[in-house]
């Protein structure tokens, strides 16, 4: 609200971002005295501890700017409220707001009541959530928090994760649930057991800051099915990760986003005895997907591409093979030779097996990707239930079909 009145705000906080703070137009000054001298308007939002009680006296009143105004709305007790009255009975500080007080209500005749009744300060009651109305809503709000975060979304008012703003907030949304999908996905279809991953972003989310969140639904899509833990979230990710000798790489790529896409995730497996690039080192995904490495159909390398249309979240790309379909539900990929009649042979396998399909994507190889590329494809398949093994021992020795494989996300 101070920038939109265009006004310079100045702060200081030990446990401020400064990149959030830089982003917000907020000057991060290293100790309170510089911001008593400085400021015109002086706003307290900390919490009443031993270090906090008393913070703001006689000795830090006079410190600042003749003139100068003061607003507490944060806890009584911060502002020595004789010595507040003293320096607005003597015109060094101009006014007050204050909406709480050291005794609640103030005492008869002490100096909060005075401060209650002077001319210029204005006084308005802490309430809170001390309304029946107010706690009713605060309660309902703490349960849609914790309903969010137990279906996979972000916090919002976490006291012990890394900040999010809202914008931010929003625009990562649908891609914690995209992440979290890929590395549930590359467990399941790879089911190599590589512990070293480069998570790449691509178009607008290199702008944000905070990518923690899509950290952790990597590492909870990694460990989903495969590990008794539950709960993966922004304050335990690192101990998972760290406990199961998972590491990550997360990187920023700056080239032009390909196709369509305004954000592009790709998520790149290798062996943990290659060597690790720095995690806050950029790195295009481009590069990436020209190496030899990644080329060869032996390659030890797996990659896993998708993006976010509309708050959905589609898989663009795995391994060699590009397409487009909806991480969701029981899927069957085949991988076979690119030739007729292999999709009869899938359909025919499952309609005696009575098992309907939803909906089939072929992905063929990337040609850009893929030079020398071989006639194979890959067939995913949107299904209303599982398939059994016999089934998928049927798929794999038919005519054309290399492999075939289950994958319930």
């Amino acid at each position: 609200m101070a920038n939109g009145l265009g006004m310079k705000v100045i702060a200081t906080d030990p446990y401020a971002s400064p990149e959030i703070a830089e982003k917000n137009n907020v000057t991060l000054l290293p100790a309170l005295p510089a911001v008593l001298a400085s400021c015109d308007f002086l706003t307290i939002h900390t919490p009443l501890i031993a270090s906090t009680k008393g913070m703001i006296s006689t000795a830090e009143l006079a410190s600042m700017k003749r003139g100068s105004r003061i607003l507490n709305v944060a806890r009584g007790g911060m502002i020595d409220e004789a010595a507040l009255l003293e320096a607005l009975e003597s015109g060094h500080i101009a006014g007050a707001g204050i909406d709480v007080f050291t005794t609640e209500p103030p005492t008869a005749d002490g100096a909060a009541a005075k401060l209650v009744a002077h001319p210029r300060v204005v006084s308005t009651p802490h309430l809170g959530a001390s309304t029946i109305e107010a706690q009713e809503n605060v309660a309902l709000d703490v349960c849609d928090q914790v309903l969010e975060i137990l279906q996979g979304g972000l916090p919002r008012a976490a006291v012990n994760a890394p900040i999010i703003l809202p914008e931010e907030y929003r625009k990562l949304q649908p891609f914690v649930q995209l992440v979290e999908k890929m590395g549930h996905l590359y467990t399941q279809h790879y089911k190599q057991p590589h512990q070293t991953f480069d998570l790449i972003y691509e178009g607008e989310l290199c702008d944000i800051t905070n990518t923690k969140p899509l950290y952790a639904s990597l590492i909870r899509g990694l460990t989903m099915g495969i590990s008794s833990r539950v709960g993966v979230n922004i304050v335990n990710a690192n101990l998972v990760a760290k406990e199961r000798g998972i590491v990550v790489n997360e990187q920023h790529s700056r080239d032009p986003v390909e196709h369509t896409y305004s954000s592009l995730v790709t998520l790149r497996a290798r062996p943990t005895r290659l060597p690790s690039r720095h995690p806050s080192q950029d790195r295009s995904v481009a590069s990436i997907a020209m190496t030899p490495a990644t080329t060869a159909a032996s390659s030890s390398d797996h990659i896993i591409s998708g993006f976010c249309s509309a708050s959905t979240a589609y898989i663009s790309r795995i391994g060699r093979f590009s397409t487009s379909f909806i991480p969701q539900g029981t899927l069957l990929i085949c991988h076979n030779y690119d030739s007729p009649g292999k999709i009869g042979v899938v359909g025919s396998v499952l309609g005696k097996a009575g098992v309907n399909i939803r909906f089939m994507s072929v992905a063929p190889v990337t040609f850009h990707i893929e030079e020398n590329f071989k006639n194979e494809a890959l067939m995913i398949l949107g299904l209303d239930q599982e398939v059994g093994d016999e089934e998928l021992k049927q798929l794999g020795a038919g005519d054309g079909i290399l492999s075939a494989a289950l994958v319930t996300l």
